[in-house]
């Protein structure tokens, strides 16, 4: 019954996470290939500091690189770090959060997903994708 599950009852628990000071390019890579669309900014603590989307990642090396191409966009992203990129003001949930109260916040926020925090920490993320699944599997 969608109506009384939690975030915590879909949200998937293996969350790929990166560094603010890592590099736009390694990040892009391994977005691509785990085709992932967001990821979260953890400091060295392990803490929740921002979120960097594919789209977030586009937007911002294409801003840059406008006029050199393939070869200067890939030069551009080994020079900028995710901090660079990244959005810092990042709306979460819990675990125990409902889930319709989470789609709403996501649909009124026009947000592709949201990580799930316990204790400033990351323990899931809730994205469109696995809204999407719910639905089509129920």
């Amino acid at each position: 019954d969608i109506e009384n599950m939690t975030v915590g009852d879909i949200m998937p628990r293996e969350v790929i996470t990166v560094g603010r000071n890592e590099q736009l390019r390694v990040v892009d890579d391994m977005m691509q290939l785990g085709h992932v669309r967001h990821m979260p900014v953890v400091d060295e603590d392990g803490r929740l500091v921002g979120i960097l989307s594919q789209r977030d990642l586009f937007h911002n090396a294409v801003l840059k690189a406008i006029g050199y191409g393939d070869h200067g966009m890939d030069k551009l992203l080994a020079m900028l770090q995710v901090k660079e990129a990244m959005v810092s003001e990042v709306i979460t949930v819990t675990a125990d959060s409902p889930l319709k109260d989470a789609a709403r916040l996501m649909i009124d926020a026009q947000i592709g997903c949201l990580p799930v925090l316990a204790s400033g920490r990351i323990i899931g993320i809730l994205t469109e994708t696995d809204l999407a699944a719910l639905i089509a599997e129920g």
